[in-house]
């Protein structure tokens, strides 16, 4: 079995295997039913897999649970990576996304089609 073979796999599985907070959003995304983007679940990229992706945008959306307290370097590194690939990354806590959904679409929304350079843009999910 290739790298990428092994990679699709686990996306599928991570796919199966959604948190709640992920279940939530992907159904507020899925069939262009946030502002008409289509997006994508669990996709790779690379040797990450991210959590939705809008090729239209470039744009990853991550819903971070308690785990990521635990991992910051890994993925500071993984979000510098995927930046220098092209790819502009939103980052929601599962809270976010179960508490505010609709903040949550309107910072979606907001995020521009061209980012180029601009990582404060990076950030404003957070929070």
């Amino acid at each position: 079995m290739s790298v990428s073979d092994h990679k699709i796999r686990f996306a599928k599985k991570l796919r199966k295997n959604m948190t709640e907070a992920e279940i939530i959003l992907w159904n507020a995304l899925r069939a262009r039913r946030c502002h008409r983007l289509k997006f994508r679940r669990q996709v790779p990229i690379a040797w990450y897999i991210v959590d939705f992706l809008c090729m239209e945008k470039s744009l990853v959306i991550e819903v971070d649970g308690g785990i990521h307290d635990d991992q910051k370097q890994y993925d500071k590194e993984r979000e510098e990576d995927l930046h220098a690939r092209g790819y502009k990354i939103l980052r929601f806590t599962n809270e976010q996304v179960l508490h505010n959904l609709r903040d949550v679409l309107h910072t979606i929304n907001e995020a521009p089609l061209s980012w180029e350079g601009d990582l404060r843009w990076k950030e404003r999910g957070r929070g």
